[in-house]
């Protein structure tokens, strides 16, 4: 009987340790990330969300904290989009990526609380289960769904 508790021990221990390993070492420039596959171009992609920022002003970042979307220089894979929640004051980073010719990656990645910048908490990582989910419905219900909403509208023109 103590053998198997031993061994069962070890077992769990040795899947902890990696499962540990494994996230400090997940690939990618994002491995935390949800993406969400929006079918349209990266171009139109951007076009839709400076429409929307245009019209739901609240969503902009403040100007003095100095994010601006965009790619940080031309071999960037990502341009980089940031939203707002004025209430919470809470950053949003997001970046979109073309997958295809017609579908374009957009992954919400991180909030940082404030807007003094270093408090960044990435999602599907720094949050509980809860407020995980919380934070993801909580984006695709103010932001994302009238993005893709916009999209509908202007694919019906």
């Amino acid at each position: 009987m103590k053998k198997i508790l031993i061994v069962v021990g070890v077992v769990a221990v040795l899947t902890g340790a990696a499962y540990w390993i494994g996230n400090i070492f997940a690939p990618g420039s994002y491995p935390n990330a949800q993406v969400y596959v929006i079918n349209v171009n990266e171009e139109d992609l951007i076009k839709q969300i400076a429409y929307f920022k245009k019209n739901n002003a609240q969503y902009c970042v403040p100007v003095q904290v100095g994010l601006l979307d965009g790619r940080t220089d031309s071999m960037d894979y990502w341009f980089h989009i940031y939203f707002y929640y004025p209430e919470e004051r809470q950053i949003l980073y997001t970046w979109i990526r073309a997958e295809s010719k017609d579908k374009t990656k957009l992954a919400f990645v991180s909030i940082n609380n404030g807007l003094t910048l270093g408090k960044w908490r990435d999602i599907n990582k720094d949050f509980s289960r809860k407020d995980n989910k919380m934070q993801k419905e909580k984006f695709e219900i103010l932001i994302l769904n009238k993005i893709k909403g916009q999209i509908k509208n202007q694919i019906k023109k």
